[in-house]
């Protein structure tokens, strides 16, 4: 063998392990922030992963997705998001509201994230505007915090008798504050007593309810929170249990037996964060996309739930509802 075919021959045999590496990092890979847990979330991800195919990526073929989830406990967010930035992902998606979107824009300013919250991303600090994000983060909002005074006005036409209404907000949620205010606004307006009841684990959520029923309010108004739809089934059983008139944010919760929700669709939501995520992948730039905002809400009663508790729904109420669950 003459000595040029010799070091032909070597070369090729060190640099094929090199291009075989470098085939291998040709599959993006993504990371998925939550401050959920894969259970609850489960719906949520197959509508971004329905999303993200459309545009081409598809799980376990050509793309690879990194999971991180705090279970509701938010103050291990920061050091999940610290692992994903190190972990040197191609895109952060951030699920269960703005404490896993703040966690991740604070360990990363160049990382490209996409976002799905329920609260003003322009008014939280994380984008400039809704038509030109800036910076590297953009996605979809659900304007679930600027519905809790809708989510009043219904629940007050569907129990008028109801004098004094509860709102249940998580205290380790930042936007805790400000969905107080909201709702105290609404509810002076209604010229309705509010009670303010906090609760951010399961025991506080038992809690709640006990001095709820202690108080004898009429009706419970669930804040947003991702702590909460985690939660679903507990609060849906003791609102079955101790016969509490509630409304909820989202149709999950009247799927698991709740009585009414009215909010954006999280699967049309999620499916659009998916296809936000491809398009980068593809390369287009955060700052570039705009954040998507919902063109429709739903209205979905437990017809059911309504039966149990001796409630007869209002006709205007039955005329909006996009569902009715018997």
């Amino acid at each position: 063998m003459r000595r040029r075919e010799l070091l032909l021959l070597v070369g090729g045999a060190v640099t094929a392990p090199h291009a075989l590496r470098a085939q291998q990092k040709a599959m993006p890979v993504i990371g998925v922030l939550s401050s959920t847990t894969p259970g609850s979330s489960a719906a949520n991800m197959a509508a971004f992963l329905q999303g993200l195919a459309e545009t081409g990526y598809v799980e376990g073929q050509n793309a690879a997705i990194e999971y991180r989830w705090a279970e509701g406990r938010y103050d291990r967010l920061p050091a999940l998001a610290a692992e994903l930035v190190k972990r040197r992902v191609d895109v952060i998606v951030t699920q269960g509201g703005i404490p896993a979107t703040r966690a991740a824009k604070s360990a990363t300013s160049t990382i490209p994230i996409v976002f799905a919250v329920g609260t003003d991303p322009v008014g939280d600090g994380l984008v400039a505007s809704l038509a030109r994000p800036g910076g590297n983060l953009t996605g979809v909002t659900f304007m679930m915090t600027e519905l809790m005074p809708k989510r009043l006005e219904l629940l007050s036409e569907l129990v008028p008798e109801a004098g004094m209404i509860a709102l249940l907000v998580n205290p380790n949620n930042e936007d805790a504050e400000r969905t107080m205010r909201d709702v105290q606004e609404a509810a002076r307006v209604k010229g309705v007593q509010l009670l303010i009841l906090k609760a951010g684990t399961e025991s506080e959520i038992d809690a709640a309810f006990a001095y709820f029923v202690q108080l004898h309010a009429g009706a419970l108004l669930v804040g947003h929170d991702p702590f909460f739809f985690s939660r679903r089934e507990q609060l849906v059983a003791l609102a079955s249990r101790n016969a509490v008139p509630a409304i909820y944010e989202n149709r999950g919760y009247v799927v698991a037996g709740g009585l009414i929700s009215y909010g954006t669709s999280l699967a049309a939501a999620n499916r659009l964060a998916g296809i936000y995520v491809g398009k980068i992948l593809k390369g287009a730039k955060p700052a570039d996309l705009p954040v998507q905002q919902p063109t429709r809400f739903e209205l979905v009663i437990n017809f059911k739930t309504a039966k149990a508790l001796g409630l007869t729904v209002p006709p205007s109420i039955l005329a909006r509802a996009d569902e009715v669950i018997e």
